[in-house]
């Protein structure tokens, strides 16, 4: 059995989930409203505030199927009820992030600034050398901040670049001089 898969997704207080029919999964909460198709052999019930998933049979898909669906819905509780955030930081001499409407300007050493504007139902701010990504979708915000960080990778000489905040850059030495 499948350790993610069995565990119920708790419903908080202010989010509501309909399951309709061809596993139609409808979920609102304070932030918003996700819905999504989830794989139709798996079974979707509510019970007492929680929702189960359970998997018709033991074959490899389906166990693959159990875990992933189980998660998908998860997220989208989380997400209606507290949102998600991802934070970019971006390090270099010279290397700003300016925000103006929705539109993201990100100045990384090239001959132009790159502009960027925000996906619907996505939001960005600019702290200094810090932009953070928020949303209600976990995949859109993980999406959105992976084109932002891909605008300038980090490089391991210097670190100069956009990475995320909790990243780890392996540093690497650099040429050394003849003695």
């Amino acid at each position: 059995m499948s350790r993610i898969g069995r565990m119920p997704v708790a419903i908080p207080a202010g989010v509501t989930v309909e399951i309709a029919e061809g596993n139609k999964v409808t979920v609102k909460g304070a932030k918003g409203t996700l819905t999504r198709v989830l794989p139709k052999e798996m079974e979707i019930t509510m019970e007492d505030g929680h929702v189960l998933v359970k998997r018709p049979n033991d074959l490899k898909k389906m166990k693959s199927l159990h875990g992933l669906t189980r998660t998908l819905i998860h997220n989208m509780v989380i997400g209606v009820s507290e949102g998600y955030t991802k934070t970019l930081e971006i390090n270099g001499v010279g290397y700003r992030a300016a925000k103006a409407g929705n539109k993201l300007t990100l100045t990384l050493g090239y001959s132009h600034p790159v502009e960027m504007t925000d996906p619907e139902g996505l939001e960005t701010k600019v702290d200094g050398n810090k932009i953070v990504v928020s949303g209600i979708d976990k995949e859109k915000v993980g999406q959105y901040a992976a084109e932002i960080r891909e605008k300038r990778k980090p490089e391991p000489y210097k670190g100069k670049g956009i990475k995320y905040a909790d990243e780890v850059i392996r540093r690497k030495v650099g040429k050394t001089g003849k003695k």
